[in-house]
């Protein structure tokens, strides 16, 4: 492991950030905004920067992985404001396949005629 010097001065952090905020208004639309914001700033902070009114509550995340408001960002950092769901997954799910009945969806709904099921 090398060793710095005293004479070696380490980078200071950028006195600004460049972040990208993401929201979905609607289904099908994505909005992104490239804001530059000073350092330290918080996810809150790029939510406002950004016009987007986050209410307590409202899932955000950074790059996909849920995170709070108060999650201090990083240069190239991607926040997401989430939508609530409307649906459960899972309802969504089983309606589905209750619609499509058991043997024309799934992994061997093409199988041979007389064949056993799973083979």
């Amino acid at each position: 492991m090398a060793e710095h010097s005293p004479s070696e001065a380490v980078a200071p952090p950028p006195a600004e950030l460049e972040v990208w905020v993401c929201h979905s208004p609607a289904p099908g639309e994505v909005q992104e905004h490239c804001l530059q914001l000073p350092a330290p700033a918080t996810v809150a902070d790029a939510l406002q920067a950004a016009g987007l009114a986050w209410q307590e509550g409202q899932a955000c995340g950074i790059w996909g992985r849920v995170c709070d408001a108060a999650t201090l960002l990083h240069s190239g950092d991607r926040v997401e404001l989430y939508r609530p769901l409307t649906v459960d997954p899972k309802v969504a799910r089983r309606e589905r396949f209750a619609q499509q009945g058991a043997r024309r969806s799934g992994l061997f709904a093409k199988r041979r005629a007389n064949s056993k099921a799973g083979y």
